[in-house]
C-alpha cells in the first residue's frame, strides 16, 4: 500500500477543506443573504405642506403642476383668495384646472 496516506493525515485534510468552505461561507453570507429593500413611496412636497395662494413666491407657484410663468402670473395679479375656488376669477383655469391644483393649493 505505497500509495495511500496514513488516516489522520485524511481527517486532517478533510477538516481543512470543511474549515476553508466554512469561511467562505461566513465571509459570503451578507451578499447570499436574502435582503429586502425598502418600499420606495415617492410623495410630492406639496401632498404635506401646500402652497398659499396668497403669500406663494412666482417660483413656488411654477412648481405647480400645470402652471407655468404666465399662469403664475395671473394667480398672484388676482390676490387676494379666500378660498382655492377663488382660482376661477383668474383667466386661463377652468374647472379642470382647479380640479388638478386643488390638493396642492390652500389660500
Amino acid at each position: 500500500m505505497a500509495g495511500r496516506r496514513p488516516l489522520g493525515e485524511n481527517h486532517f485534510f478533510f477538516l481543512l477543506l470543511a474549515a476553508i468552505f466554512l469561511a467562505g461561507a461566513v465571509a459570503l453570507w451578507p451578499r447570499l443573504s436574502v435582503r429586502f429593500a425598502p418600499a420606495r413611496i415617492e410623495v410630492s412636497p406639496y401632498r404635506e405642506a401646500r402652497v398659499s395662494l396668497n403669500r406663494a413666491s412666482l417660483a413656488e407657484l411654477e412648481a405647480l403642476p400645470g402652471v407655468g410663468p404666465a399662469l403664475a402670473r395671473r394667480i398672484v395679479a388676482h390676490r387676494p383668495y379666500l378660498r382655492v375656488e377663488d382660482l376661477l376669477r383668474v383667466p386661463g383655469i377652468g374647472p379642470k384646472t382647479l380640479e388638478r391644483l386643488r390638493p396642492y393649493v390652500a389660500p
